[in-house]
């Protein structure tokens, strides 16, 4: 794999499993706005440890990813994923 091709596909998975990661632990505010009733951000977002979390498992998941794009196991090129011709 490529360098490039490599820090791409890790940055779009980070992103992907950043979205997976934000809802964990979230608690809405306790008191919401007296107006409008709106509760909004979360008290404490916690982003230092989602940021962590996110890219903990996003190195998990490109290190399964490398093993498997670079693996003689699953060939793209050759038997039954390659296209007819």
């Amino acid at each position: 794999m490529h360098p490039v091709t490599g820090i791409a596909i890790y940055f779009v998975l980070w992103w992907i499993v950043l979205f997976a990661v934000l809802p964990w632990g979230t608690r809405p505010v306790t008191t919401p706005d007296s107006e409008t009733g709106w509760r909004g951000a979360p008290e404490r977002p916690g982003m230092r440890k989602k940021v962590i979390a996110t890219t903990l498992v996003t190195g998990v998941i490109w290190g399964l990813l490398y093993l498997g794009i670079t693996s003689e196991t699953l060939s793209f090129r050759e038997g039954v994923l390659s296209m007819p011709q």
